[in-house]
């Protein structure tokens, strides 16, 4: 369990010592929560800037796992924040306090660092002690079996799971259920975004009677049901379960709760329980957590006392019990009943602090995932989830953080950890503890738990993300160095081990992907280009073909962009030639359209006469171009230009614009000219091709292209020349983790519409992977570009969220 990074608060200057005598003196229950989309959110008693105790309450913040020191404030409370809950798309952030008060956030236009309220409600006087969203019915899993096929489709299987509450049409309904300590119910629908409905609250009692509940955990059943375990905190209590239904009935929700067995801690046996609690009076039952958050028939106990802890595992299992003989008659008959059994356990001399499980169960076969301890001496266990065994331990050392000078004299005993939780792919492992502070730890493979990370489970890994689009920042942090390269070159074959159509439906996905692991190593940066503009010209063909609409469809057996590649195909070199074979009418777009795709059509220009200036130094080995050596990228970019030929007839002044040394040179045709050679032989390209490359910045003056930023960020290259755990603070980027490559350009350039923003654009859309930049200002609104900016709405190219920044004004670009 490497620890990767310490993120703490700016030291104080002053009264630091009465301040943290105070802040210890308090009973602290620090909680944070990680996304799907790896955007973690956390609490704090104080403000992160306040370095004077001047802002006690409690504070939500959120921030992007890759740059954890930019966090955003999402709220200020009044009362202590109970829970931080996210939803399966990571969308939705649930907030809620021992008041009773709920409030629902989503990010304004997708932006990390702007939230605005969606849904608040009151549950007046009430404790909310858990809370999870509804489930949205889609579950994908790795089928063992097939775990060596090549196709996606059947390596991955879509299992049979019921939504939680089902709509009109079966959809599935968004919103959540929550739990208060006096074992109150309440579920909250919320409306579409598009209905002008209001929001539906319904609330029922959990049992027969109301009854206080100290502890509980909720997971979802396969067949829409919810199962609750609860218990009042006292250990001698039974462990209660409950299978609870949330029902859409017209315009009312409707919530049935059903009683099921339950057991005591007891019934373990004294083994189970541990000799250390057996000989404490003050035994209390601390935890509760099912070992999947989805269909699981299994459940962790953390319960502890004053000289130690135990953790157990139950599992609810079916039991043949036989029939009474006077009942039965002449034949033996069996009832099949389910009752909890106990399984194993663990036990440590001192008291649990938290426990995380899997979130997800990437394997339907395998007993995957385990379970995550913390313990009041700031010990971190990681067991597996069956026979509690420890895989690995670790310590937290809080010593090692840096203080001032009046915080070195004060020796922090009582710091320790206040909660952890695991991401989503459960390679990663989240730690706050009591003084708001931040960690991170790497946790070993989920199904290979007894090795660590291996090839072939990193690319399972990544071909899980690829299917079911989730994020897979957290296995970037994982993953050796070492593994980069065989890890890249074992996913390139799989994915083009795959059909056709699975390729063309992945291939954006797949992209990013390789651009991420490719950024980790300091010697892929020119893959990291080569393969980001090889995504943006995907990205443009496809904008640019979306444009073409076939004149009379019943006399075409082919659409235009169609006609267009097999033309291309064909190998001719003379652009005004390959325009003699297309149907002048299919290609026909509006002037106005075309004016403002003026910079998309100037990018494509550019990157041809970037990628021909190339091509002499390409040649001696160990400086390969991959995007030089891909036809069919090449081919892409010859149908652009003979696309941008055709639409210069319609309108010139959407052709790229050129600096010549000779006024009457065609820059296009030429262009045109010297890839169709290219593409007839990438790989030993003749020596006319080369000299006529080598004459082209004499010709024409060539634009370079933006280089691909590299942001400070934990997902670099820089992370494994550091010595870990990395120490970072809030709102400060580590000088640490700065490139080598990273050096200002004096200009700000928007990677999406690739305009010039200037050197100090007041503000921009920046990514929080790459640290591309975008404007925020809107340009010429055609439908054409409007679909352009909708494409890159929610998210960078790389596949990063966008965040608002403010250049400073002292400083000129950052």
């Amino acid at each position: 369990m490497d620890h990767i990074f310490s993120l703490n608060r700016r030291p104080s200057k002053g009264n630091n010592l009465l301040r943290q005598i105070f802040a210890e003196s308090l009973d602290h229950s620090l909680i944070c929560s990680v996304s799907s989309t790896n955007v973690i959110a956390f609490s704090s008693e104080t403000d992160i800037d306040d370095n004077s105790s001047r802002s006690w309450g409690s504070h939500v913040y959120v921030a992007d796992l890759n740059t954890p020191w930019f966090v955003h404030k999402v709220l200020s409370n009044t009362f202590p924040v109970t829970v931080l809950q996210w939803d399966f798309t990571g969308d939705l952030l649930l907030v809620a306090d021992e008041n009773g008060s709920v409030r629902i956030y989503r990010s304004r236009d997708h932006l990390l660092n702007d939230w605005n309220i969606v849904l608040k409600t009151e549950l007046p006087g009430e404790h909310i002690l858990s809370a999870v969203f509804f489930h949205c019915g889609k579950k994908i899993c790795l089928n063992t079996e097939k775990k060596d096929n090549t196709s996606y489709t059947e390596k991955f299987q879509h299992v049979k799971f019921a939504c939680s509450v089902k709509q009109f049409g079966g959809r599935p309904a968004n919103g959540t259920l929550l739990l208060t300590t006096t074992g109150m119910l309440a579920a909250v629908l919320l409306p579409q975004p598009t209905s002008q409905a209001s929001m539906v609250i319904a609330t029922e009692s959990l049992g027969p009677t109301r009854t206080r509940i100290k502890t509980a955990d909720i997971c979802y059943g396969k067949n829409g049901h919810f199962l609750l375990a609860v218990n009042n905190g006292d250990a001698s209590m039974p462990i209660q379960c409950y299978k609870v239904q949330v029902r859409k009935i017209e315009d009312k929700c409707v919530i049935k709760s059903q009683s099921l067995p339950s057991f005591f801690l007891y019934e373990g046996g004294k083994e189970a329980l541990g000799d250390l609690l057996s000989k404490s009076k003050r035994n209390y039952v601390s935890h509760l957590k099912w070992v999947m958050r989805e269909d699981a028939d299994s459940l962790v106990v953390a319960a502890s006392g004053d000289s130690g802890s135990c953790l157990q595992v139950w599992e609810l299992r079916e039991k043949a019990l036989p029939v009474h003989k006077l009942l039965a008659g002449t034949e033996p008959q069996y009832f099949n009943t389910v009752l909890w059994q106990y399984q194993s356990h663990f036990q440590y001399n001192h008291r649990v602090t938290s426990v995380a499980t899997s979130k997800l169960s990437i394997s339907s076969n395998v007993s995957c995932g385990y379970i995550v301890a913390s313990f009041s001496d700031n010990c971190i266990h990681c067991l597996y989830r069956d026979s509690l065994k420890s895989i690995t331990s670790t310590t937290l050392n809080i010593n090692q953080r840096s203080t001032d000078d009046y915080g070195g004299k004060y020796a922090k005993t009582n710091v320790r950890i206040s909660q952890i939780d695991m991401s989503w792919l459960g390679n990663l492992l989240l730690v706050i503890d009591t003084d708001g502070h931040l960690h991170l730890f790497k946790l070993p493979p989920q199904i290979e738990s007894s090795s660590p990370l291996t090839v072939p489970y990193a690319t399972t890994l990544l071909e899980y993300c690829l299917v079911t689009g989730l994020d897979w920042l957290d296995l970037l942090l994982a993953v050796k160095i070492g593994m980069l390269d065989p890890l890249c070159e074992r996913l390139t074959e799989s994915f083009n081990r795959q059909s056709a159509a699975i390729q063309q439906f992945y291939y954006v996905q797949y992209l990013c992907i390789k651009i991420s692991l490719y950024r980790l190593s300091s010697q892929g940066q020119n893959k990291v280009n080569d393969l980001t503009q090889l995504l943006m010209l995907h990205s443009i063909s496809t904008a640019f073909k979306s444009l073409l609409r076939p004149s009379e469809m019943s006399s075409h057996d082919k659409s235009p962009a169609d006609s267009l590649a097999s033309v291309i195909a064909e190998g001719q070199s003379d652009v005004d030639k390959v325009l003699m074979h297309l149907e002048a009418k299919e290609f026909t777009v509006e002037p106005s359209t075309l004016q403002s795709l003026q910079q998309l059509i100037q990018w494509i220009a550019d990157l041809a006469l970037n990628l021909l200036v190339k091509l002499p130094d390409s040649r001696p080995p160990g400086k390969p171009y991959d995007l030089l050596r891909d036809v069919k990228a090449l081919n892409t970019l010859r149908e652009m230009l003979v696309l941008i030929r055709i639409w210069g007839l319609l309108r010139p002044a959407c052709l790229p614009v050129f600096t010549k040394s000779d006024g009457n040179l065609d820059v296009l045709a030429l262009v045109f000219r010297l890839l169709s050679r290219l593409v007839q032989n990438t790989s030993e390209p003749d020596d006319t091709l080369i000299d006529e490359c080598c004459l082209l910045p004499n010709q024409v003056q060539i634009q370079p292209l933006q280089p691909t930023n590299n942001r400070v960020a934990l997902a670099s290259s820089q992370l494994s020349q550091q010595s870990l755990p990395v120490q970072l603070e809030f709102q400060n980027e580590p000088e640490s983790l700065l490139s080598s490559l990273d050096y200002p350009t004096g200009q700000t350039v928007d990677s999406i519409r690739h305009l010039y923003l200037g050197s100090k654009p007041r503000v921009v859309k920046q990514c929080v992977r790459c640290g591309s930049s975008a404007g925020t200002v809107s340009v010429t609104r055609t439908a054409a570009i409007r679909a352009w900016d909708q494409r890159w709405s929610r998210s960078c190219q790389c596949g990063g969220l966008w965040r608002i920044y403010t250049y400073p004004v002292n400083t000129p670009y950052v």
